[in-house]
């Protein structure tokens, strides 16, 4: 009698970012034929690499080229675009709601969380109406045209109260992104102020508002000043140590009893595990990420695994200062966690032995606009061009696939000959306006 073909092994991914897409490149890299079936689910249907937000908001990087369509690297792996609304591991079922509205539910016999994070907010009034966040391709592309924009409007309004506002812009959190996008944005205005005779760079008014004494807290603190002093020297506002009281109806309000009127109000406060891992059933810790090993399996569920923002991963080198201590929630710690992931995983499915995770942190680079920037790795600190170039040169080559690292690449060398990019796209934001005024006239 022949023997019955056993099912391939259904692997779930939940999360299409760092994790889940590395993750699922590497499982249809490794995993044999037959071996298993790969599922990925997500809200959209790319990939964005975060750290190309600022360049794309301030017009360095063409935004399609910041994203990776899953579908087109996938090529191996079943894609569906849906947003995951609860994980019951006891039934082992993942239950989503797909793009057209309706609910379905995906077996498994693995998992794999990689939820990732969303940006942390906090109740301060107005927050919600007023703030703009930079996580995703679609928040950079407002943001770029909006700030263009307000320099439009502040070019034509007589009102000086009017054009104090609009040329006012606000950026709330001092950590890697915050001062990116403020320093890449405000780049980008000073440039763009060369075609607005009406305007000069003293009448703008870039402030960054920072929580705690310091910024950027992943690189020394002598760099973290030496960013401080850049930016002031560029004429924008640094708010140490100060919080954000109130910004309701743009009024912005700090507790050192600073207040101003913005239009354009910037937040970038940190980030917290996705809330849709309190639908589960799978163990949390108290800041809400899913508990792991250092395998990067989650405590006490066999065939469950989740790594990045939404992990609790023991942090393996800083154990010695810290025997809690967790790793960070960062693109560099994402990427590496998912090739141990992915090796951790197949290892499982053939009943091999696995490794745990274990990355000592070498340092960051940061863009503080066109050739400015920082960078502290391996001990060794940069200024001004030399780390603007090592920035660059990391995150091309953290990119993910050829076609996107050549695409950014064109997209810097056509920068460099032709200029930046300095025209507002403010119709996209309501692309039926012109339609719905032509058909009531």
């Amino acid at each position: 009698m022949a023997a019955v073909k056993s099912q391939p092994t259904r692997i779930v991914i939940v999360g299409g970012g760092y994790v889940g897409m590395y993750t699922a490149l590497g499982l249809q890299k490794k995993l044999r034929s037959g071996e298993a079936s790969v599922t990925v689910v997500d809200p959209q249907p790319h990939m964005t690499y975060q750290p190309f937000l600022p360049e794309a908001a301030a017009g360095s990087i063409e935004p399609r080229h910041v994203v990776v369509p899953l579908r087109k690297v996938l090529n191996r792996c079943h894609v569906v675009t849906g947003r995951v609304t609860r994980i019951e591991h006891a039934s082992k079922s993942v239950t989503l709601e797909t793009a057209d509205g309706h609910v379905e539910t995906i077996e498994y016999d693995v998992l794999v969380n990689a939820l990732g994070s969303i940006a942390r907010t906090l109740p301060i009034p107005g927050l919600a109406e007023q703030g703009i966040g930079v996580k995703t391709i679609g928040e950079a592309i407002y943001i770029r045209n909006h700030v263009l924009s307000r320099l439009d409007q502040a070019a034509s309004t007589r009102d000086p109260e009017v054009r104090r506002r609009l040329l006012s812009f606000v950026v709330i959190g001092g950590g890697f992104a915050g001062i990116e996008t403020l320093a890449e944005l405000e780049d980008m205005a000073r440039y763009a102020l060369r075609y607005y005779t009406q305007l000069k760079p003293e009448d703008m008014n870039w402030v960054l508002v920072e929580a705690t004494k310091r910024v950027m807290p992943e690189v020394s603190e002598k760099m973290g000043v030496y960013t401080v002093q850049q930016l002031e020297k560029r004429g924008m506002k640094v708010f140490l140590d100060t919080r954000v009281k109130t910004m309701e109806n743009g009024h912005v309000v700090l507790d050192d009893g600073t207040e101003f009127d913005s239009d354009t109000i910037i937040w970038t406060a940190g980030v917290k595990a996705n809330p849709v891992l309190r639908n589960t059933d799978l163990p949390l810790d108290e800041r809400g990420r899913v508990r792991c090993t250092a395998k990067l399996q989650v405590e006490g569920l066999a065939g469950v695994w989740s790594a990045g923002d939404c992990s609790a991963v023991p942090d393996l080198s800083r154990t010695e200062e810290d025997p809690m201590a967790t790793c960070s929630p960062s693109a560099q710690h994402a990427v590496r966690q998912s090739k141990v992931l992915v090796a951790n995983l197949v290892a499982s499915l053939r009943g091999k032995q696995q490794k745990d995770y274990f990355h000592k942190y070498i340092g960051s680079v940061a863009g503080l606009g066109l050739y400015k920037g920082v960078a502290d790795v391996y001990g060794i600190k940069m200024k001004g061009l030399l780390a603007w170039l090592a920035h660059r040169g990391y995150h091309v080559a953290k990119m993910p696939t050829f076609n996107r690292k050549f695409r950014v690449l064109m997209d810097w060398l056509l920068a460099f000959v032709n200029g930046r990019e300095v025209v507002a796209l403010g119709q996209i934001n309501d692309p039926k306006a012109e339609f719905d005024r032509a058909s009531q006239s």
